[in-house]
């Protein structure tokens, strides 16, 4: 007779999860259901092969499913309601998953997108002033300058790249905005540390599945890119201490936000050391130009793809502005505007999903998940499910126009839409990134349009973003 210790007598994963199905019958919450996958392996090569066809697998299962990669039981949710339970109403109880905190392990680990509780509050509290309405007002006429220097180099009939074009137009912006640096000089260093980590973080490769000390060419390779990455901005830190620019009682320092990273005090009185302003700089610098980036080529696509979008976001530019330039004050009477980057960010939101963990058990709907779970909300899926949008694979801004907006909010929950998260862990950076959006399209759109030379839509791919797989490159054609 075996002991009763033994591993032959200890309940399976399969045991376990038979008997909380067991108990969901009587009443009790029950786990949610779970994908069939192969012993040892579970659904890691699965996952690994087709990412995107994974995501619909798990959708066609339910509102909330288990399956396993890498050894770690995941929960993927793709029901409004979970999400808002998860995001807002016991946020609380959750934390970035565990895994997420692994894949970014070596990428600004002391910044605000990575710590958790009181760390996070804290910096959270000091960042936020770098955000209000009146300073985003602030930084309005860089984002217009830089997008009308970039309408005047572009030249009819040329061949663009245009993510990459976007790229070194919204570090620009950002760069100069928030740290009052230009950055043409440094602009290779960003953009290869963003192209590593991508790469490392990529869905369907090995790298992502595997620890950042294990010398995969690709782990080698983000580890070069973020040590040039983080003196670079070393170096930029260094510099403003040296021009005596830092201090909080000078009236003739800088109102930036590398100014308020290096001054702003803690409840005890203390600032943050350097290695945590650079963890900063460093999560602005990539998450702060890149997604913007990638939201503008996605705009610029979209409306290549359907020119009578385009006639009407001009019709709108022209009516509103004249021969002004844009402005803070423009963006209400923008409305088109606004709901092309609305729809663009809803068709290809890239910060496609979002990782949290329960630190306890929790009810989501009819289900228990356990504690530990890696949960992951996929906000791609959410906004292209059909129960809240007509034809949701269309490019349709009118839908988010006041009389059909206000006709589907009853059937429309509010996290049906988030593309910048939510909670008190919402994108920090929102409306900087809303009004750039709006104002660089704006700016762009009345002199130059884009048509893409390839076919069809790009394929993406599932990194730290979602981004194209392939150049995004489009003819410019110079307004009459």
């Amino acid at each position: 007779m075996s002991h009763p210790d033994s591993a032959a007598d200890a309940p399976t994963d399969a045991d376990v999860d038979a008997k909380a199905d067991a108990a969901g019958a009587d009443g009790d919450a029950r786990l949610p259901p779970k994908l069939d996958a192969p012993p040892l392996v579970g659904n890691t090569l699965q996952f690994a092969r087709d990412p995107f066809g994974f995501y619909d697998r798990l959708d066609e299962r339910g509102d909330a499913v288990r399956y396993e990669v890498a050894r770690q039981e995941f929960c993927t949710v793709f029901e409004p309601e979970h999400v808002e339970r998860i995001l807002v109403e016991e946020n609380e109880k959750f934390v970035k998953a565990e895994m997420f905190q692994e894949a970014a392990a070596g990428f600004a680990e002391q910044g605000l997108l990575l710590t958790e509780g009181e760390v996070w509050r804290d910096q959270r509290v000091r960042i936020q002033p770098a955000f209000t309405p009146e300073k985003i007002r602030s930084y309005t006429d860089a984002m217009v300058t830089y997008a009308e220097q970039l309408g005047d180099r572009l030249a009819d009939g040329e061949v663009v790249d245009v993510e990459d074009a976007m790229s070194e137009l919204t570090l620009k912006i950002l760069a100069k905005s928030l740290f009052d640096v230009d950055v043409d000089d440094r602009r290779e260093v960003v953009r290869e540390a963003a192209a590593a980590l991508n790469a490392r973080g990529d869905a369907s490769g090995a790298s992502a599945f595997l620890p950042d000390w294990v010398p995969t060419p690709k782990n080698r390779r983000f580890e070069r890119a973020m040590a040039d990455f983080e003196a670079m901005v070393d170096d930029l830190i260094a510099e403003r201490r040296r021009d005596g620019s830092a201090d909080a009682d000078d009236a003739d320092s800088p109102d930036d936000l590398l100014s308020i990273l290096l001054t702003a005090e803690g409840p005890d009185g203390t600032t943050m050391d350097d290695a945590v302003v650079r963890d900063q700089m460093v999560t602005f610098l990539f998450a702060g130009h890149e997604t913007t980036a990638l939201a503008l080529t996605y705009a610029w696509h979209l409306l290549g793809r359907n020119p009578d979008k385009l006639d009407r976001l001009r019709a709108e530019i022209d009516a509103e502005l004249g021969d002004r330039r844009a402005t803070m004050a423009d963006l209400p009477a923008l409305d088109y505007t606004g709901r092309v980057v609305d729809e663009a960010l809803r068709l290809h939101p890239p910060a496609y999903v979002l990782f949290r963990e329960p630190t306890e058990d929790v009810q989501l709907g009819p289900y228990r998940v356990r504690e530990g779970t890696a949960m992951t909300v996929p906000v791609f899926k959410i906004h292209r499910d059909g129960r809240f949008y007509d034809a949701p694979d269309e490019f349709r801004p009118e839908r988010w126009d006041s009389e059909a907006r206000s006709a589907s909010n009853s059937d429309r929950p509010e996290y049906a839409y988030f593309p910048f998260g939510g909670g008190p862990r919402h994108c920090i950076g929102m409306r900087f990134a809303l009004a750039e959006l709006k104002l660089v399209l704006a700016t762009l759109a009345r002199e130059v349009a884009f048509d893409p030379t390839y076919d069809g839509d790009p394929d993406l791919s599932m990194a730290a973003t979602m981004r194209p797989d392939q150049p995004m490159e489009m003819r410019v054609r110079k307004r009459d």
